[in-house]
């Protein structure tokens, strides 16, 4: 096998130009249309010769069986096309991602591995609930975006109210740089701002058919209301152009465009477009700006890592074929011929035949094939370069978040972090004979989706699944059973609690056994507070799976070889639970005394004697149940609010505020996730089935004592 190819490279030159690569995502709330624009962006680009539409279950990029029949997106899809602009072929890699919250590690993961992203917004709703989750996720890992206001065509759109919630919902400074010509069943094109021209699309061609016209009479005034807006807005990040237009000299439209791009780079504006893409009008402009103001990926910040040796040691790598090779899984997806492991490449490159090696877990990898991918389809690769976005076979011990990279220039990059479940049921084979193959798919799937857990019962044998939704577990065990053959019995939802202690306490836990020969002694004293992550951090003391471990122990009342025993008895108890078998958390435990015996001791011991105080302590602290609360936003028709509301308080809801928009009240709202299961049967029988609603995990709260003593009840 062949080393993976380190700096410096001779052979760069051979290498397309990085300055014409772009790889984005799309990501929007269920519903705002990101599958049909990222239709819409193949066709146009000639990656495909056919369109197909969500509402028929034909689109290229939803080609899982459940996508195609609930119109959904569950997974996200990878695919490159072509981009010809004027004499120059630009590279678009693309991920189209999925807007329901229950498969929000999908977005995740790819924000991870993505240099920008087109944030898409239904033209009448404007940023929905969804869409606040989206841009968070992007603005954790430092994501440039353009918005493109879609839907322009549907009743009720209105291009100044969905602008004016970009602001007000996600406090995004906004740049105008289109607006639309019309709306509703009157849209039929875009103004360009910068050019100031109106652009008009025939759907008769598929919008593939342009014709660029002067500005209609009736909106030159409006045209020139938002192009002030823009140039002013755009002046604001330039000082030479701010005194241009204090001076009200004449900005060009390089200037403009220059300084709008490098703003964007940098996240402080997102440039604003408009359009419909189930009526073909306005992508081609959008694929232009993608060009135009998302970077490239030598425009990205080296990306940051840490030395596998030394965790506290800070690496970077830069984003060229010239440095050593590294990469990060961001995705495996079990094939039948071997698992597919989806893998951004930031620097080197990376040949067919390579033997990298993975620092996580310091397993060697080989790579026997590389694909890029479109959707399902496979064209193979002899190599692969810093910027590519690839799948990879060959890989047995690389999951999602690992580091590949060359075995002589290790580097560990910065790893995801994944949701935790927040509902669960039991599952089983219908046979005893499929346990097996049962236990197999759910590890299988645990591979390809890190926020689905699974854990045995080791008193009951009983296997529960989690997941971060109602729907994520029906897609998984309509997989299980359709997909991988296994027939099934599944148990009722039940929600996914957590432990925590409201008090301080101090406890003493000793493990001592003579039984002749060798026997066993742990002796170890604790304290236990309430501790919350942002405290962790001002204090900079780690804080793992909710929980703080500090050793205070001087003058060797117990030796330094047992402390990380008594830690580790600490952690695995709180994880098991104490009161009712959920995870223990917000919570601070510090060593504090002890004692050991010259022979008897041993690590084991002082496991045990760690376990033992902490459940002491725990029992002396208070405990507490804690649920999650849901953010719920309801959209319903302004008579059956009432109804609405009433049903929420009675699920133990709170009404945070309302919103009239239209002939429709948006109703913002939280409730514990216990009260919530089976809520669209309910609201679509309060609503005659003309309401809708989105759901999404907001925190942990403590439960009512008189409703945890139950849940503790039913546990026991």
């Amino acid at each position: 096998m062949t080393q993976a190819t380190t700096s410096p490279n001779p052979a760069a030159e051979k290498y397309a130009d990085l300055k014409y690569v772009r790889n984005f995502g799309i990501a929007a709330h269920i519903d705002a249309g990101k599958t049909t624009v990222t239709e819409r962006v193949l066709y146009y680009t000639g990656k495909i010769y056919k369109m197909g539409e969500v509402h028929d279950g034909t689109a290229t990029m939803d080609f899982l069986e459940d996508e195609q029949n609930r119109g959904i997106t569950i997974q996200s899809a990878a695919t490159t096309c072509l981009w010809e602009r004027g004499a120059q072929e630009y590279t678009m890699n693309l991920i189209d991602t999925p807007g329901h919250v229950d498969f929000t590690i999908e977005v995740e993961r790819s924000m991870r591995v993505l240099d920008g992203a087109v944030a898409v917004f239904d033209g009448k709703e404007g940023v929905e609930a969804q869409s606040e989750t989206v841009w968070r996720q992007a603005d954790k890992y430092g994501v440039p975006r353009i918005c493109f206001i879609n839907k322009m065509d549907k009743l009720g759109a209105n291009f100044d109210f969905s602008y004016s919630t970009l602001h007000e919902r996600l406090g995004a400074n906004g740049i105008p740089v289109q607006y639309p010509i019309g709306a509703g069943h009157e849209f039929v094109g875009i103004i360009d701002l910068m050019e100031m021209q109106a652009y008009f699309f025939d759907a008769t061609e598929m919008g593939s058919k342009v014709e660029q016209r002067e500005i209609p009479d009736d909106l030159k005034e409006t045209a020139d209301k938002w192009r002030r807006i823009m140039v002013e807005k755009i002046a604001e990040l330039d000082e030479d152009l701010t005194e241009k237009f204090i001076m009200e000299e004449e900005i060009t439209q390089d200037e403009l465009r220059a300084a709008l791009r490098k703003g964007t780079l940098t996240g402080d504006v997102y440039p604003v477009l408009c359009g419909s893409a189930l009526k073909y009008i306005g992508v081609q402009r959008l694929i232009d700006a993608v060009i135009d103001y998302l970077p490239a990926p030598i425009e990205v910040p080296d990306v940051e890592g840490t030395d596998p040796k030394d965790a506290t040691k800070k690496m970077s790598r830069a984003l060229t074929p010239d440095d050593s090779f590294s990469a990060l899984v961001f995705k495996v997806v079990s094939d039948a011929h071997g698992d597919l492991t989806y893998t951004r490449i930031y620097s080197g490159v990376l040949a067919k035949g390579t033997r990298v090696i993975n620092p996580v877990n310091n397993k060697k990898e080989n790579i026997s094939r590389i694909y890029q991918m479109h959707a399902k389809q496979r064209i193979a690769m002899d190599e692969a370069k810093a910027g590519d976005i690839v799948a990879l076979i060959g890989l047995k011990n690389s999951t999602t978040g690992d580091t590949l990279c060359d075995p002589g220039e290790p580097i560990i990059l910065e790893r995801m972090e994944f949701p935790e479940a927040v509902i669960s049921m039991s599952i089983e084979p219908d046979s005893a004979g499929d346990r097996e193959k049962l236990s197999d798919a759910l590890v299988t799937i645990n591979r390809e989706d890190p926020s689905f857990r699974f854990t045995v019962d080791e008193e009951t044998g009983e296997t529960i699944i989690a997941g971060m939704g109602e729907l994520h577990l029906d897609i998984v065990s309509t997989k299980i059973g359709r997909d991988m053959k296994i027939p099934i019995k599944l148990g009722k939802p039940r929600v996914s609690y957590r432990e925590t202690i409201t008090g301080s306490a101090e406890a003493r836990g000793l493990h001592k056994k003579q039984s002749g020969g060798r026997g066993q002694f742990g002796d170890a004293i604790i304290t236990i507070e309430p501790y919350t992550a942002e405290q962790a951090e001002e204090e900079e003391i780690p804080f793992v799976d909710g929980l703080s471990f500090v050793n205070k122990i001087v003058g060797g009342s117990i030796p330094r070889e047992y402390i990380p025993s008594v830690e580790t008895g600490v952690r695995r108890t709180a994880q098991s639970g104490v009161l009712a078998g959920y995870p223990m958390v917000g919570v601070k435990v510090t060593l504090i005394d002890g004692s050991y015996h010259e022979v008897d001791s041993s690590q084991v011991a002082f496991e045990v004697a760690g376990a033992l105080a902490f459940k002491e302590a725990v029992k002396k602290a208070s405990p507490a149940l804690l649920e999650p609360i849901m953010k719920v936003v309801v959209t319903a028709p302004e008579e059956f609010v009432g109804n609405v509301t009433g049903d929420l308080s009675s699920r133990r809801g709170m009404i945070l505020g309302q919103e009239q928009r239209g002939n429709a009240v948006i109703l913002e709202s939280e409730a514990p996730l216990s009260e919530m299961f089976g809520y669209v049967n309910s609201l679509r029988g309060m609503t005659q089935g003309r309401a809708s609603y989105s759901m999404e995990p907001s925190d942990y709260r403590q439960m009512p004592n008189n409703l945890a003593e139950d849940v503790i009840a039913g546990k026991a």
